[in-house]
């Protein structure tokens, strides 16, 4: 549009760019390796621990994390000058948008026109919010006079438009035909920019937890301690938006007073100078994390070697040094969380319980409602083929976005109400928050709908007429339902915990900066003298205080939610040990029988046809 400079980025300024990339990953590696060590430690420390309580009932989807593949003709604003074109557009289920000059091209397996991750992205449906987005990218200071152009997107108004926005990458501009394509494609989306966001923080990886937790030791070095969105997105990707963050208001500076044209055609110009750095800085990153990746996998493999024969005596001697240091931080500490944490905790933890309660709640309804479609299909004798397709539509249940959103929008609904609790803590990580209700609420999902087909699986047999099949049926129903009450509980409260942890810890760390330095210098030479690089000062006092807010966290969740509550960590919820009786009665149906069914021997002649075996296979 109006205002593009001819070329974004001179080799100077890519010259630039790298050497930032570079002064970055200098700074950062020194983190990502101690947080290695200490990840590792936690990880054998786990392993060799006391084994926790059986938790989680519902058995673990083998199913990959994924967004329904949707594809669909759009229109598209683009080109110098921009204008409406026709194009056929594909989401892949890795979360990927690209975009072909017709159906054709992409079903003769042609090459797009355009593709791109959608990480970090938003997703506007309003052509009047969107101009008003524009204006505050450039906004036009107090006498200036801008020069008027033409501008497609006041000229066309767009009855349907699909809107993608990004801080530091160009804006994509899509029109759909009708409303409900325009409802179809958006929630797609969302589903992807969700997947492509929350690629670390599903993951149990020891090398991934090192990652997040170095990202934030690293920023708290820059004297940045609360909690963002900055953590969304693939390693190259965060690191990308942390030093795009710390760029962006020298290229304001730079550049913002010299673009000229039609206010919005000046936006659409920042937007994709910015997109040219982005992609620049994403390069860089790229490259150097793959070039510590084979350094990094032998920093893993040597940590493991040499931390768990030792892992006993390591963990003996950081208790003593924690020991000593926490009585010289706990009467700041306590102070700080007496007077600046405890008056909202219990509002914070009350309205993080309650979101969770609403998204759960929502995923028990439409699974129930899924199972009883079920048992009505088998019980009104549906054809074989029929009911095929019943249980396939029942298995893609997790990833329908239109069935999910009743879910999803429940942890949307709390957004702003909690935003308000958490930003005088310095918290801005809300959108990551609604993020991982929604990834917990389709793995619940997942979870429970593998469990059922399972189950299912094992106690239908041909031996059975409709109205028996149709009883056996209603019984999984009522066990899955159990489980997943079961895990309902354990997954909010530990929801909760974990994010309670993220808004105050940060903030906590921030205010006790000043009044422990002393201490923790002190320190120093003790840790050193341990010689392990597992252990270092600022991560054991980092679990020091950490330890004390989780007693005020605990206390807080066992006012809510009683003292019988048992916590199920996510990493824990694999394979599911079952309770007895449940594990008695799969026993049984692997046998060929279950409780009320006919035994193997007996033979009953089906009255309406029932599935072959392993129909309801997930």
């Amino acid at each position: 549009m109006g205002g593009r400079p001819s070329s974004p980025l001179d080799k100077q300024q890519q010259q630039h760019l790298r050497g930032q990339v570079d002064t970055l990953l200098r700074n950062f590696l020194p983190c990502y390796r101690e947080q290695l060590a200490a990840s590792v430690l936690r990880q054998i420390s786990r392993e060799l621990g006391p084994r926790e309580p059986a938790g989680c009932q519902l058995m673990r989807s083998k199913k990959l994390p994924r967004v329904r593949e949707h594809r669909g003709p759009l229109t598209q604003l683009g080109g110098h000058p921009p204008r409406w074109q026709p194009i056929f557009c594909v989401l892949r289920g890795d979360g990927r948008l690209e975009w072909f000059s017709h159906r054709e091209e992409y079903e003769n397996g042609g090459h797009p026109l355009g593709s791109m991750t959608l990480t970090g992205y938003t997703v506007l449906t309003s052509q009047r919010e969107y101009l008003h987005l524009l204006d505050t990218l450039c906004p036009v200071s107090s006498g200036e006079h801008t020069q008027e152009e033409s501008d497609p997107l006041l000229e066309m108004p767009v009855n349907f438009p699909l809107f993608l926005q990004h801080p530091f990458r160009r804006h994509l501009c899509f029109s759909a035909a009708t409303g409900e394509a325009q409802r179809a494609w958006r929630l797609a989306l969302q589903g992807g920019i969700r997947l492509r966001g929350t690629v670390l923080q599903r993951s149990q990886a020891p090398a991934a937890r090192a990652f997040l937790d170095a990202v934030r030791l690293y920023r708290q070095h820059q004297g940045h301690f609360g909690d963002d969105d900055v953590t969304l997105g693939s390693d190259a990707e965060v690191l990308t938006g942390v030093l795009m963050r710390e760029l962006l208001p020298a290229l304001r500076a730079q550049t913002l007073p010299g673009l000229r044209g039609a206010r919005h055609n000046r936006a659409w110009a920042w937007t994709e100078l910015l997109d040219a750095v982005h992609a620049a800085v994403l390069a860089e990153a790229s490259a150097g994390l793959r070039a510590f990746q084979p350094e990094k996998d032998e920093l893993l493999a040597v940590l493991e070697k040499t931390i768990r024969p030792d892992v006993d005596q390591i963990l003996r001697q950081r208790e003593r040094l924690a020991g000593r240091l926490r009585v010289e931080v706990q009467r700041p500490l306590e102070s700080c969380l007496h007077g600046k944490v405890d008056t909202q905790l219990s509002l914070v933890t009350q309205k993080l319980l309650s979101t969770m309660e609403a998204v759960l709640s929502a995923v028990q309804t439409l699974l129930a409602q899924g199972m009883g479609r079920l048992s009505r299909h088998l019980r009104g004798s549906s054809s074989g083929t029929q009911l095929r397709k019943e249980v396939y539509s029942f298995g893609e249940m997790p990833w329908d976005p239109e069935l999910m959103q009743t879910c999803y929008r429940e942890a949307e609904r709390s957004q702003g109400r909690l935003r308000q609790l958490v930003m005088p803590f310095g918290f801005f990580g809300t959108r990551s928050l609604m993020f991982g209700a929604q990834d917990l609420a389709q793995q619940l999902m997942a979870d429970a709908v593998a469990t059922f087909l399972q189950l299912a699986d094992q106690c239908l047999t041909t031996a059975l007429d409709c109205s028996q099949a149709a009883q056996q049926l209603e019984k999984v129903r009522g066990r899955v339902l159990k489980k997943f009450q079961s895990d309902s509980g354990s997954v909010q409260r530990n929801f909760t915990r974990g994010w309670l942890l993220s808004i105050f810890l940060p903030f906590v760390l921030r205010q006790l900066e000043g009044s422990c330095t002393v201490e923790l210098l002190e320190f120093e030479g003790d840790v050193l003298a341990v010689g392990s690089p597992a252990l270092t000062v600022k991560g054991i006092y980092k679990d020091i205080v950490q330890g004390f807010l989780l007693q005020r966290i605990d206390g807080e969740l066992k006012k809510a939610l009683g003292a019988s509550d048992v916590s199920c960590t996510l990493d824990g919820c694999s394979e599911a040990p079952w309770d007895q009786t449940g594990v008695d009665e799969e026993a049984e149906a692997q046998r060929g029988t279950c409780p009320g069914q006919p035994g193997s021997g007996t033979k009953v002649q089906p009255l309406c046809p029932l599935p072959p075996p392993r129909t309801f296979c997930s």
